[in-house]
């Protein structure tokens, strides 16, 4: 009595390519060229999570222009000076402690509620395909993980091709938040 194919499920290193089953028991393996079109639609994925990535850090750079401009027209003309300058000499202190360089004092401005829907639903998606694809990580199969790493090395290539040195040189989040990878 045949049975027919099975999943099959290694918790250790692998590179099987038939009968290997992808997050769930449905996107099963049964052929070369499953394996094939399974390996470029992981490439993809991989590539739009870094697509993701940059997109939300355009659309945060767009609500905080916006909401910056609305701060200006709503105080009128700004001096120029930063909250360092108009703080005392003590805070100063205090906030260089432990980095040996002043820290600017946050102030946060409320962000409006359609924007803001726009970065949760974004920041969901990322938080869904990056832990998709750490389930397809965890497969151990050889080739995934390489499909994995090679849609986001190109992806990261296209997508990270410009940088905001200042930011990263003053210890800026890179803006990950609970990435997988």
């Amino acid at each position: 009595m045949d049975m027919g194919s099975t999943c099959s499920m290694h918790m250790l290193w692998n590179t099987q390519i038939v009968d290997t089953c992808i997050v769930f028991k449905q996107w099963h393996i049964s052929s070369r060229f499953a394996f094939v079109l399974s390996f470029i639609a992981i490439i993809f994925m991989s590539f739009g999570y870094e697509y993701l990535r940059a997109y939300q850090r355009i659309v945060d750079q767009r609500i905080a222009l916006m909401l910056s401009r609305g701060k200006a027209r709503d105080k009128g003309p700004v001096s120029g000076r930063s909250s360092l300058e108009q703080s005392g000499p003590d805070d100063i202190e205090e906030a260089g402690l432990l980095s040996g360089r002043p820290k600017k004092l946050a102030t946060c401005t409320p962000v409006p509620f359609y924007p803001r829907v726009l970065r949760a639903t974004l920041y969901g998606a990322q938080v869904f395909v990056s832990f998709f694809l750490m389930l397809v990580f965890m497969t151990y199969n050889a080739y995934l993980i390489f499909a994995v790493v090679l849609g986001a090395g190109i992806g990261h290539f296209i997508f990270g091709a410009a940088m905001d040195a200042e930011a990263v040189l003053a210890g800026a989040d890179s803006g990950k938040g609970m990435a997988c990878h």
